[in-house]
């Protein structure tokens, strides 16, 4: 009887154990049906593990809220909240999917039902939470967790900016995409604080109290916020700026995928960049908006300046304190006030500030080619204008303040100085700005004087020591000579011999001398990555040399470029390449991982692309069926924001001079990436144009001032690009010919049909029926006439380009005239009695060498 007893007694325990293993693995998913809802106390976690969403209780309340949190991050810290406004007030929330509209719902015992979305019309929904963070509401196959997607938590941000993010305005929805801070610690209900953009000003984010700005990061160059210094110590965010009918909007990824890194507005309204490190099991500050008494804001007023280390208010020059003596931050009592007032006009004068973060209270006229003293001209007509600034980093541009200036804040980065309006009287002779700025650049010149003679005596003496040096140098074997002449690394990645790693030590030294920052591989290294440059990992063949497809050691899949003995390009264009690409980073621009120096060899390596070239897709017959006009048009919009980082926003001012489909390569997704700068050029920021004997570069793309006569400029590359956007419309080479009798190019061809009004004939049947997007192609079509005009001064430049092509209501110039190369090369052969000798390599002539005339 007890062995019965004790039988149904281990019967009822195993289906107890078993009951609760089915309760808790029917909740370890990252789902919510109708059929299975989400209760308090149970949580869903994303497929790779990295979120968690569940009923959580914020700080010392009592409160219950659905939050979503990173799931390896031992202290729960929350990124998103779904019911901000409507805590449930107990532990018996559920979170499910409405019967009767497919909406995300909360509900509790006492019958209270909040919706969490409403944009469903349908019962056919599931909710999943994905790796990125990103909750979904999923109309269609809830097995497969495959449909259309109707709503995301990615679009209605709380207080955490995550990485696939976008803060900015959805031009589709009219919606804006804001962080708001929590209003405490212990209530996640919106607080006073939002961050994002002001889609009428400049690229840059803006904190806001209220309605009011008061602090900046900045503007966007290309690389990081101008007044956010930090990004550049710590280069592990990749961020970008997009601009496009769809919307306008900061977004951001991180180089390594493994990084926990968010954004976040905390309930004082400091923005601060966060860092998970696993080490310390603690968030790190990368960088943060400074967050003493001192800076936030009107803590000292109008024309204000606080002292970090004193906590002091100070006024500007030509303002006093009413109290007649500085006050405490945060004291409203008191503040500045003019002692003179302005009289407006002439009589008035600007006092020029150094290394000043100034106020968002900006009016900014959006004309980037006015000079400083345009500004100074415009700002003096404007009686209620009583600050102005350079818009941008390169002192080009206009920004205007019509009220106070709030929130000001010395600081040592390199920022536009500031002008504030003041009556003349308070300036010291010459009362002009420009001329009190003529005064100090006469003593700058002075010292200038000084500094070169020093430095011609120096060069002098250094000159004739190295001199005696390689004097006796040469009379000595050159030993390691050629080994240590081709120094392009950063950091060292070597495990040979004693005697190999003193010579990699002696030229690491002196890679470092030269600014270089890749990392050096070891050809045995890249021989293991690539299976001994195995004929199944070729990926191609360019000019360069061949290309392989390579794997790093528990690393990422790689490219990698030989450098081929018989390549047309040789060691000046391997060494410009390593140079410039390591400088440059934007989602357009392909990244270099490193290079391999070692005896005859010359290698770089390159982030993997899997969708290879545009060229491969765009004039094959079967994959150019894969680029629909959506693709297309976002390649387009690719290579222009690519190309308008290099002539514009980047640290260096490049020329590409070798832009082209083969060169364009595609990732994963299908955005576009401009490679191989072993052609490029750097440009001073004052050089509008250069000249060279050599011209280098692919026929059919080069403009015809570099062609004939070896000037280049970013004309010539808004030339290749015009050639680009036509080959991408029309699925056709330029190279090829469309009239037997009159041997037109496909530039020749297309001016043909705009002048007889049957643009839309050059348009790829592979794009199907043109009907709905016939108005877009034929304006794309003469964008790109546009730009392959035959005079460089009557192309548009990347800025007008990337603003065309932006904005559907801008005008674009009614005739564009007769492109460059109107015959192509075939007509012009036929129609010249001079022969000309290329130099040409075998896909489809990667560079021509022409003497300049």
């Amino acid at each position: 009887m007890m062995i019965r007893k004790s039988g149904k007694l281990f019967i009822l325990l195993s289906f107890f154990i078993f009951y609760c293993l089915c309760i808790r693995f029917s909740h370890a998913v990252d789902t919510i049906t109708q059929d299975q809802p989400l209760h308090d106390g149970n949580t869903l976690i994303s497929a790779g593990e990295v979120f968690e969403l569940g009923f959580f209780t914020p700080g010392k309340s009592k409160n219950r809220y659905v939050g979503i949190w990173y799931k390896k991050v031992k202290n729960r810290t929350v990124v998103w909240v779904a019911n901000r406004k409507n805590p449930v007030l107990h532990s018996s929330g559920v979170l499910t999917i409405n019967s009767t509209n497919g909406n995300l719902m909360i509900s509790d015992k006492n019958g209270s039902n909040f919706m969490v979305t409403n944009d469903s019309a349908t019962n056919q929904t599931t909710a999943q939470l994905l790796d990125s963070g990103n909750l979904i509401l999923i109309e269609g196959n809830s097995t497969n967790h495959e449909g259309r997607v109707i709503w995301q938590s990615f679009d209605y941000p709380t207080d955490t900016y995550l990485p696939g993010m976008k803060l900015g305005v959805n031009r589709t929805s009219r919606r804006k995409w804001l962080l708001t801070s929590w209003t405490s610690e212990d209530d996640p209900a919106p607080g006073n604080f939002t961050n994002g953009i002001d889609s009428d000003g400049l690229a840059q984010l803006f904190t806001w109290r209220g309605r009011q700005k008061y602090w900046t990061s900045g503007t966007w160059n290309g690389e990081i916020f101008s007044l956010l210094p930090e990004m550049r110590t710590y280069p592990i965010f990749n961020y970008s700026y997009v601009s496009n009918e769809d919307g306008t909007y900061f977004i951001y990824s991180l180089y390594d995928k493994t990084t926990i890194s968010i954004s976040v507005i905390d309930v004082s309204g400091q923005m601060k960049q966060m860092t998970w490190l696993e080490s310390s099991l603690s968030w790190y500050p990368f960088w943060s908006q400074p967050g003493v008494a001192c800076d936030f804001y009107a803590a000292c007023g109008a024309y204000g300046i606080c002292d970090g280390s004193t906590s002091l208010c100070k006024c500007l020059p030509g303002f006093e304190p009413y109290s007649g003596r500085d006050w405490h931050a945060g004291d409203k009592s008191n503040r500045c006030m003019r002692r003179i007032q302005l009289k407006c006009g002439n009589e008035d004068g600007f006092s020029r500030l150094n290394g000043m973060i100034f106020s968002a209270h900006a009016r900014v006229l959006k004309n980037s080619s006015l000079s400083l003293e345009e500004c100074e001209s415009e700002c003096r007509r404007n009686c209620s204008c009583i600050a102005y600034a350079s818009a941008h980093d390169n002192r080009t541009g206009c920004s205007f303040w019509d009220g106070e200036l709030m929130n000001l804040r010395k600081i040592s980065v390199n920022v536009p100085d500031l002008y504030v309006r003041l009556a003349a009287s308070e300036l010291d002779p010459p009362t002009d700005s420009r001329q009190q700025a003529t005064r100090n650049d006469t003593g700058k010149k002075k010292r200038q004087q000084v500094i070169i003679a020093v430095t011609i005596t120096i060069s002098i003496l250094l000159f004739g020591s190295v001199t005696c040096y390689f004097c006796r140098r040469n009379l000595k074997p050159k030993g390691n000579q050629e080994r240590s002449q081709e120094v392009l690394l950063h950091e060292l990645r070597n495990n040979g011999s004693d005697d190999r790693e003193s010579i990699n030590a002696n030229m690491l030294r002196e890679g470092r001398r030269k600014g270089l920052e890749l990392p050096l591989f070891s050809f045995a290294t890249v021989v293991a990555a690539t299976d001994n440059f195995s004929p199944t990992n070729k990926l191609g063949q360019g000019g360069f040399g061949p290309v392989y497809k390579g794997m790093l050691h528990e690393g990422p899949e790689i490219a990698v470029k030989r450098l081929s003995r018989s390549s047309g390009q040789g060691l000046e264009e391997f060494k410009n390449e390593i140079i410039l690409i390591a400088k440059l980073q934007h989602m357009n621009l392909v990244r270099i991982l490193g290079c391999c120096i070692e005896g005859e060899e010359k290698i770089l390596l390159y982030e993997y692309m899997p969708n290879k070239s545009l060229d491969s897709f765009l004039f094959d017959p079967t994959k150019g069926k894969l680029l629909d006009w959506g693709k297309r048009v976002h390649i387009i919009n690719g290579i222009a924001q690519g190309l308008l980082y290099l002539h514009k926003y980047s640290r260096l001012r490049v020329i590409h001079r070798d832009l082209k489909a083969s060169n364009i390569l595609l990732d994963g997704e299908m955005n576009p990436k401009i490679s191989d700068f072993g052609m490029a050029r750097i440009f001073g920021r004052n050089e509008s144009e250069a000249n060279t004997n050599r011209v280098v570069g692919t026929y059919g793309y080069m403009s015809p001032e570099y062609a004939m006569e070896g000037l280049f400029s970013e004309k010539s590359d808004v030339f290749s690009f015009g050639v680009l956007l036509l080959e991408i419309v029309s699925g056709k080479k330029n190279t090829s010919f469309y009239h037997s009798d009159r041997s037109l190019n496909l530039l020749g061809y297309a001016w043909e049909l705009w002048k007889d009004g049957r643009v839309s004939e050059l348009m790829d049947p592979m794009l199907g029926d043109p009907t709905s997007s016939c108005c877009d192609i034929l304006r794309f079509i003469q964008m790109g006439l546009l730009c392959v005009q035959e005079s460089a001064k009557d192309r548009p430049t990347m800025s007008d380009v990337v603003s065309m092509l932006s904005n559907e209501m801008a005008t674009l110039a009614a005739n564009p005239k007769q492109p460059a190369f109107f015959l192509g090369r075939r007509g012009l052969e036929e129609n010249s009695s001079k022969n000309r000798t290329e130099n040409c390599s075998n896909n489809d002539l990667t560079i021509s060498e022409i003497e300049a005339r």
